[in-house]
């Protein structure tokens, strides 16, 4: 696994201030290189509470939304009205509170009766929309995750077959943990992103931040399996970060 840059935080607010200062900065030169920026979006509570800041005048405003392209890291196999959606999610926290165009927004159409066909679907817009890296895989110029407690990412769960793709760039898997269908990136999309931020809050979170840094694991946990070409930096505020080695807390 790649640690890239880690950077702990005293609190939620702490994190989420910086994060959106680094959204911001990103959003910036990647319009003034390249007149768009593309980021994708993760669902969960923490990234939550990174849109609501974002949200706010003091960070919307500084942000070019017209040049914005939003895309989503994983969905639920659920109607983008359903209170699970991952879109939902974002549209009620950042989405309705910016200035975007609706064109600009291209969500997973978790409704489809076959969750097949609109991971098929979706990989056609993004080969459509995003530029390539030079490998020739689609490529965001940031990619926001967070981690679950069995150390998944998007919906990129422990011991599903979707950790070994590698030719499609979007996919459905069965999480059995749940007996539901999701969509999701898959890891190449992820290695790819230009930049690629892992936010982690809560104490919930500070065991599996300690077995993922201790990188022991067998087998590893999703989020060791990402091997990012681009920038990788992680968030972590006090409470998830409490039982990582003093080494990497100081």
């Amino acid at each position: 696994m790649i640690i890239g840059d880690l950077r702990l935080f005293n609190d939620g607010d702490a994190l989420n201030y910086a994060a959106a200062q680094r959204w911001v900065q990103l959003a910036e030169a990647a319009i003034s290189a390249r007149g768009k920026f593309h980021i994708a979006l993760s669902g969960g509570s923490t990234p939550r509470a990174l849109y609501q800041r974002i949200a706010n005048p003091d960070f919307a405003t500084r942000i070019a939304w017209d040049r914005v392209h939003v895309y989503f890291g994983d969905e639920r196999t659920v109607p983008p009205d359903n209170a699970d959606s991952n879109f939902r999610m974002a549209k009620e926290a950042l989405l309705d509170h910016v200035p975007i165009p609706s064109a600009q927004i291209y969500r997973m159409e978790g409704e489809m009766e076959d969750a097949h066909e609109a991971a098929t679907k979706y990989a056609r817009l993004l080969s459509s929309r995003l530029p390539m890296s030079s490998q020739g895989i689609v490529q965001f110029d940031l990619l926001l995750l967070g981690v679950g407690p069995d150390g998944h990412i998007a919906s990129l769960f422990p011991g599903t077959p979707v950790l070994h793709e590698r030719a499609r760039l979007v996919e459905a898997v069965f999480v059995e943990k749940f007996e539901t269908w999701r969509i999701t990136l898959t890891l190449p999309v992820i290695d790819h992103a230009r930049h690629v931020l892992i936010l982690v809050g809560g104490e919930g979170k500070a065991p599996i931040m300690r077995d993922v840094f201790a990188a022991r694991t067998t087998p590893p946990y999703p989020v060791q399996l990402i091997n990012p070409q681009g920038v990788l930096e992680w968030y972590l505020d006090e409470a998830a970060a409490s039982l990582l080695p003093e080494a990497l807390r100081s």
